[in-house]
């Protein structure tokens, strides 16, 4: 046997002996759903619905527990069960956030049901010894709400003391109970046939209090049965309001709910995933078959007045009364002992798995031999509280809502774990489909709302607040969530039916790839980048030098939890790819070849700027981690020292955009982004808003400059992206226009506002007059003398093979150029020209982009190789 009691107190005592299919399972069940109905509640609903609407609510309701119970015998028989039942069931294959919201509703029907019996039980006690009397016996019990209340108490006290000496007696209790209501059953049988016709006078209590009617026992009779055929709604004579379908649907519905009985006692079964469907099953279809039996002969035997009006009719028509009253009292104390030892090991479960923290810490305590005794004062409590109700049937409404919703959500697990088409779903018991457990939740979901609308709006909004908070409050879980299993299902087959080669320009989306060295120098830059994903793929990426070969295992695993914490910590939509090669350009090249999946791959490469400033740890002052009080955790190295060597080269640095480009990967170079304090920018007055600097002009190269290139457009569309993001709405883009003179400005002014209008693009054009920068370059084009005139191709290269001639002066007078545009934007977008062939120049290139980009504060440089932008509808 397994061992029981876990997260209990005190020191280790004799287990209980673990329960066999029959009393763990069979009794309980069996005991549960006949109780109230069976003895106090059929002649109602037969009396009120008539035969035909009585045998089609049987057939409703069992339909409904049929096919949950198909999904409990799944659920039950694909794997190791443990105590909580239906809460265990459910927590383990949905997740702790449906879990626990269920399981406190699983509770509260539990701890609803417990009260409806012992109020049932009430009824038929007073029904018996009550003052004023109603039907035959000894009357010597005074009635009043508060009475019957304090009938309840002693009642509930009884079951309480029976629950906390432990399960093994209470299976003891429920055997001899069992014994007790199958003779009385057989009783009941036998008096439908031996009992002569009878009258039972019968007080009604809402008319008059002198008025008396005879119902009568008829024996078989034709009459009497086509009599009660129809439906015929009345008065409930306990609550004086008028009976509906539905009410009496609610009521009738009890005598089902007890279907989970067994599975709450699955921590105390010897072989739960055995005994749960066997024993389910056995009882659910012998006490449909007893239902309609006995509905049959009451509809062929008694008349409406006596079903309508004497719910303890039974009693008087048997040929022996006092053995179906100590029945009915054994039937009802049983079912109510169920549901409340029921509930207490649902509570008990909850708070072994520490989801609600120290809200149920208490209900954790367990006496020697394992019985949660704290759990079971805790669900007593809170029955007693649900006793204050007073009636049988005004709470029958909301017990069947509860377990309508408990019931539902079983089939909705196994319905998410069929779907899920987990290799690990293997259920021995198989008879049942993805179609049972659909037919299943719509079936529970119509009852709930025709029964009582408001019941089922209401628990189903408690349901939802429950699972906001566990979501959001709960610790998480090692259970394993099925939300993952479905999510990969659909992903997988919607990544299949992403075809790249139904690509089209007017849905392209950048998708990022942002080569990370070291976070703790990278924060403010992975924000930035987020925003300008506009919905789109991004990764992180990340090369660690060393040799696999070398290594006794994949150092990268260790790693892959704490960037996967990051993303969480900076809130970030973004994947995490780490690699392992000799050098970060290899690592680059494999990570560009190989990071996304079918057609989510990206489109474009960001990278952090090459140059000698410090790295300055920016993840210790980010709110995400100075708000939720952390150490810089995570497991990141410091950053780099300013005198440590960098781990690639400047000509390597250039290689990787070369490499890029080559890919026909978009290539964004970002520099000082960490001094991008977003939050105060965004901040600013309305009459001061912030603002993006857009420059679509290489200003390496002034005589090739174009404003309608490829590169541009994708400049200018990067720009549009990041001023689309909520965050960045109030930003203002303003689009500098480079003019020399003679060069009718107003004319190109005009062509690139008709350009913005055809793209959609809401921008303020500034004309810059250039021409003392644009002299200074052909100054340093001057071909020497005797010396040889450029190349033709040579001179048409975006970045010319002669870069030598493009003088350092010039740059400094294009940076200086761009630095006196004030006020000083948020961030500058610059055009990125392409690295020249020769790469005997990369340093040189990249001294240039130094020059160029040196104090303007956040600037994006942006080189562009795919058309992205649409003046199509």
């Amino acid at each position: 046997s397994r061992p029981r009691g876990r997260g209990g107190s005190g020191t280790p005592g004799p287990r209980q002996i673990p329960l066999p299919t029959f009393l763990g399972v069979v009794v309980p069940t069996l005991l549960s759903m006949f109780s109230v109905v069976l003895f106090l509640r059929l002649g109602f609903v037969v009396g009120h619905a008539g035969l035909y609407q009585a045998l089609a609510m049987f057939a409703v309701a069992y339909f409904i527990i049929g096919m949950t119970v198909l999904s409990v015998c799944a659920i039950a028989t694909n794997g190791a069960l443990d105590a909580g039942g239906a809460y265990y069931m459910i927590s383990r294959a949905l997740g702790p956030e449906f879990g626990g919201s269920i399981g406190i509703m699983f509770f509260l029907a539990n701890v609803c049901g417990s009260a409806l019996y012992i109020l049932g039980l009430v009824e038929a006690v007073v029904d018996s010894f009550g003052v004023p009397p109603v039907g035959t016996g000894v009357h010597v019990l005074p009635q009043s709400y508060w009475y019957e209340l304090l009938y309840g108490t002693i009642l509930l006290a009884l079951c309480l003391v029976v629950c906390l000496v432990g399960a093994s007696i209470y299976a003891k209790a429920t055997f001899l109970i069992f014994l007790i209501v199958m003779g009385v059953l057989a009783t009941i049988l036998i008096s439908f046939f031996a009992t002569q016709p009878v009258g039972v006078p019968i007080h009604l209590p809402h008319s008059n209090s002198s008025e008396t009617e005879n119902g009568l026992f008829t024996g078989f009779s034709l009459t009497t049965l086509r009599d009660n055929l129809g439906g015929r709604y009345r008065v409930d004579y306990t609550t004086g309001q008028m009976m509906s379908f539905s009410t009496v649907f609610a009521v009738m519905f009890n005598g089902c709910t007890g279907i989970m009985a067994g599975s709450n006692m699955s921590g105390d079964l010897k072989r739960p995933s055995y005994s749960i469907p066997r024993g389910t099953i056995s009882a659910v279809l012998f006490t449909y078959l007893v239902y309609n039996l006995l509905a049959f002969l009451m509809c062929a035997t008694c008349n409406r007045t006596l079903l309508q009006n004497d719910y303890g009719f039974l009693r008087d028509i048997s040929i022996f009364p006092p053995l179906v009253t100590v029945g009915i009292y054994a039937a009802t104390l049983s079912a109510a002992m169920s549901n409340l030892i029921g509930a207490s090991r649902i509570l008990y479960a909850l708070a072994r798995d520490d989801l609600f923290g120290r809200a149920l810490a208490l209900a954790k305590k367990t006496s020697a031999s394992g019985n949660p005794i704290m759990a079971v004062i805790l669900s007593w409590l809170v029955v007693q509280l649900v006793l204050f109700s007073g009636k049988l049937n005004t709470i029958a409404g909301v017990v069947t809502t509860f377990f309508l919703l408990v019931y539902a959500t079983v089939n909705l697990a196994c319905l998410a774990l069929e779907w899920a088409s987990a290799p690990n779903f293997r259920p021995t018991f198989r008879y049942f489909t993805w179609h049972t457990c659909l037919l299943g939740i719509a079936g529970c979901c119509v009852m709930m709302f025709l029964i009582s609308p408001v019941s089922a709006s209401a628990s189903l909004g408690f349901l939802l607040l429950l699972l906001l908070a566990l979501h959001y409050l709960s610790p998480s879980s090692t259970w394993g969530y099925i939300s993952q299993a479905l999510i990969f299902h659909q992903v997988r087959k919607y990544l299949l039916m992403l075809d790249v080669r139904k690509d089209h320009v007017k849905f392209w989306r950048p998708q990022m790839l942002l080569m990370v060295q070291n976070p703790r120098g990278s924060a403010r830059l992975i924000d930035f980048v987020n925003d300008l994903k506009k919905s789109g793929l991004y990764i992180l990426g990340h090369v660690e030098l060393q040799d696999l070969d070398a290594l006794p295992s994949d150092p990268l695993q260790a790693q892959q939890d704490s960037w996967l914490g990051l993303v969480d910590k900076l809130n970030v939509k973004a994947f995490v790819s780490l690699t392992l090669a000799p050098s970060v350009r290899h690592g680059v090249r494999q990570l560009l070849f190989t990071s996304g999946l079918g057609g989510m791959r990206p489109n474009t490469l960001v990278l952090g700027f090459y140059d000698e400033a410090a790295p300055q740890d920016g993840l210790a002052q980010h709110p995400a981690f100075t708000s939720a009080r952390d150490e810089v955790p995570l497991g990141f190295p410091p950053p780099r020292a300013p005198a440590a060597p960098k781990l690639l080269s400047a000509r390597e640095y250039v290689g990787i955009v070369a490499d890029a480009l080559k890919m026909l990967r978009n290539v964004l170079l970002a520099r000082h982004l960490e001094s991008l304090d977003k939050a105060w920018e965004l901040r600013r007055p309305a009459a001061a808003p912030p603002s993006i600097h857009v420059w679509p002009v290489n200003l390496l190269r002034p005589d090739s400059a174009r404003y309608a290139d490829t590169c541009s457009l994708f400049l200018l569309q990067t720009a549009c992206v990041l001023n689309m993001t909520r965050a960045w709405r109030r930003a203002r883009l303003r689009l500098f226009l480079c003019v020399e003179a003679g060069a009718m400005p107003h004319a190109q002014e005009d062509k690139l506002r008709q350009l913005l209008k055809d793209l959609r693009i809401q921008a303020q054009i500034q004309l810059v007059p250039w021409d003392a920068v644009v002299g200074l370059h052909w100054q340093a084009q001057r071909v020497p003398p005797g010396g040889p005139a450029p190349h033709e191709e040579e001179s048409a290269m975006n970045f010319p093979g002669n870069a030598s001639q493009v003088s350092d002066e010039y740059v400094r007078a294009a940076n200086k150029l761009v630095l006196e545009q004030g006020p000083a934007p948020a961030v500058r977008f610059l055009y990125l020209p392409r690295p020249p062939a020769d790469t005997s120049l990369y340093p040189l290139y990249l001294h240039h982009l130094d020059l160029l980009t040196r104090d303007l504060g956040p600037t994006v440089l942006v080189h562009g190789v795919s058309a992205v932008t649409s003046t199509q509808l």
